[in-house]
């Protein structure tokens, strides 16, 4: 179910944050710091005000909304945004083997970086995500935190055109 643009503009604080607060996951924060800045005049204008919110985050709430993502192809609990994504890509139907290539390299990466593996799934097969993790768990820190940072983003946008319409 979408929303209008101009109707999204007139809701009062906590229906805005209801209508937008799962766009970044578990992370309702970015439409709440968004709110007064409305009216917002087209859906980009709105996704920059979001990820500005995101970008001007303290390290410590940055590093939450990485850290509130689900790991791939986990079985562990996810918002139903998560859950359609992840089912469209394949990743709610691996055999075993892809299961526990996918659980060690997510423990790995996780291991590593201090967060869960963040790739915007839409289009992509279970080999191309399969492909990147293994390509991005040889990143240093700070290159993969920008390039995981850059991946919510892109969920974010998937997420924001799919609730609202210009």
């Amino acid at each position: 179910m979408s929303i209008q643009l101009w109707q999204l503009n007139t809701l009062s604080r906590e229906r805005f944050i209801g209508e937008l607060g799962a766009i970044f996951e578990h992370s309702p924060w970015v439409a709440e710091r968004i709110w007064p800045y409305r009216p917002f005049r087209s859906l980009r204008e709105l996704y920059e005000a979001m990820m500005h919110a995101v970008d001007e985050a303290p390290e410590e709430q940055a590093l939450a909304l990485l850290r509130a993502h689900p790991g791939l192809a986990s079985r562990a609990a996810m918002t139903d945004e998560s859950t359609a994504e992840q089912r469209s890509a394949g990743l709610d139907a691996l055999t075993p083997d892809e299961y526990g290539r996918f659980a060690a390299l997510n423990a790995a990466y996780t291991s590593k970086h201090g967060f869960p593996f963040i790739i915007a799934v839409r289009g992509k097969t279970k080999a191309d995500i399969l492909a990147a993790m293994t390509r991005r768990l040889e990143n240093d820190g700070g290159l993969e935190r920008r390039q995981a940072l850059a991946e919510v983003g892109r969920i974010a946008e998937l997420r924001l055109r799919d609730r609202v319409e210009e």
